[in-house]
């Protein structure tokens, strides 16, 4: 996201995303955690937040965590580490690295140059929306089309988080979030 690291604007992103950053803004991470490396609440071995790249927050009312970052590890011996920042702009990188070496395997980074070429012609057009709208259009617009495809045709929608990846995301969500609320008091 791309707030402004400011009382106000933070305040207003709390407010406006009470249920937290973790069923909000990260949401994304966790299901992939669930869909493609066997994440669920039980099989979570345990969870370690990051406390110097790690901030909770109490503003106008909410708690919540501007910037998050904490490792998974499952009892099979899975490790993810997940990191947010509500401030930290609109790109997005996932980097998949061999846990015994630290050597990088893959990266993959969001938006594309394509994208980033497109967002003044989203801004003039849609003017208002969010800011992550305008870098996430290609993607909401495959989702979309991926979604009718399986509704008028019945064409599977590969690659689209079914309602058992959704529930079980939202289930890890609410584990991690006290958790780690109470490793950074």
């Amino acid at each position: 996201n791309n707030y402004k690291n400011t009382v106000e604007e933070l305040s207003e992103c709390f407010e406006r995303n009470s249920e937290g950053m973790l069923k909000n803004m990260a949401i994304h991470e966790l299901a992939i955690c669930v869909t493609y490396y066997g994440v669920a609440v039980e099989t979570i071995a345990s969870v370690v937040a990051d406390k110097e790249y790690s901030s909770l927050q109490t503003l106008g009312g909410f708690t919540d965590f501007d910037r998050l970052k904490f490792k998974i590890v499952t009892k099979d011996g899975v490790e993810i580490n997940v990191a947010a920042d509500r401030c930290g702009g609109d790109d997005s990188v996932g980097i998949v690295t061999n846990a015994q070496t630290g050597t990088e395997l893959a990266r993959y980074s969001m938006p594309d140059e394509e994208t980033v070429a497109n967002i003044p012609t989203l801004q003039s057009k849609y003017g208002d929306a969010m800011p992550y709208f305008f870098t996430q259009d290609p993607d909401y617009l495959k989702l979309k089309n991926l979604v009718v495809q399986n509704f008028v045709h019945g064409q599977p929608a590969t690659g689209v988080a079914d309602i058992n990846v959704a529930i079980e995301t939202l289930k890890v969500a609410e584990y991690l979030t006290p958790i780690l609320q109470e490793q950074l008091k």
